[in-house]
């Protein structure tokens, strides 16, 4: 049910932070099809410590069978994400889809985030998702089978997904109720608005900017084309599919999919839980511990 069929061919998915990890594992999943990928993400020059950059994902996207259309986009501006918007539609003709994945993270207490981290959190996690969805949905009114789909956990009101980082937890519930909200807001525009999030840890090379090493990250981390994959999915179905907080196996397990060895890098390896998983999803033997 996640093979590749086609649906995607001259739709128009514009994906935040889509230069690498995440966001461009979706890119090149939908281009695969033939999908238009407008690339919105800052690295326009090579990052000292990551790969990638807007131009080196659009040569990706085009191998993989897609259009591509680089855009240096700071979410956090207006006026970046009015340029970015006009450009996908002057190139394009509309937009069809909106990902919202780029984000900012510290997972650190009260006393020890800075009010510039703090207030870098919540300018691309909660307000860039905002901006981009409102700059986006007049043209997403138009399209056929709009989504917005935002990488972002369900809204677990639990201390203890608070207490540890409490400035990190608000700025990525920021994203979800933006989904809660405008779910219900554009149901009668038949634009569907829906949040996924892995219920494991998974691997990519900013994932190394948070400590340790990558082969000791690697080996207890999930591939992001299990997010591709669940992507592919959700944004072929009808608008009214949303208002949905999806965790990745949950979702594969109930179309399908029972094997998931091929998104472990080690399939022998006991996975790391991501944050804000609900508790019946927290037990297993493939689990071995919470980050």
């Amino acid at each position: 049910m996640t093979e590749n069929n086609g649906y995607f061919k001259g739709k128009t998915i514009l994906i935040t932070g889509a230069s690498r990890g995440i966001g461009k594992a979706v890119a090149l999943k939908l281009a695969k099809d033939g999908a238009n990928i407008v690339i919105a993400a800052k690295t326009a020059e090579p990052h000292s410590k990551l790969p990638g950059t807007i131009y080196t994902a659009a040569e990706e996207i085009k191998k993989a069978g897609g259009n591509a259309l680089p855009c240096i986009v700071d979410v956090r501006d207006e006026e970046s994400v009015e340029k970015c918007i006009e450009a996908a539609v002057k190139e394009f003709g509309g937009i069809d889809i909106l990902v919202n994945n780029a984000s900012a993270i510290s997972l650190t207490g009260t006393l020890d985030t800075p009010m510039k981290r703090y207030d870098l959190m919540h300018n691309i996690n909660t307000r860039g998702t905002f901006l981009m969805s409102q700059k986006a949905i007049p043209y997403l009114k138009q399209s056929k089978n709009a989504h917005i789909l935002n990488m972002s956990p369900p809204l677990l009101m639990e201390p203890q997904w608070f207490a540890p980082h409490v400035a990190y937890t608000m700025a990525k519930y920021g994203m979800s109720m933006c989904v809660l909200g405008m779910a219900d807001e554009l149901r009668s525009d038949g634009i569907a608005v829906n949040a996924l999030w892995p219920r494991t840890l998974i691997w990519t090379s900013a994932a190394l900017m948070l400590g340790g090493g990558e082969e000791e990250f690697q080996r207890v981390a999930r591939k992001p084309e299990i997010l591709a994959d669940c992507a592919y999915w959700m944004l072929q179905q009808p608008p009214t599919y949303t208002q949905n907080f999806e965790l990745d196996e949950a979702l594969l397990r109930r179309i399908g999919i029972k094997d998931l060895d091929k998104y472990a890098y080690d399939p022998k390896a006991k996975l790391n839980l991501d944050f804000f998983i609900p508790k019946e999803w927290q037990d297993d033997d493939n689990v071995v511990s919470k980050l």
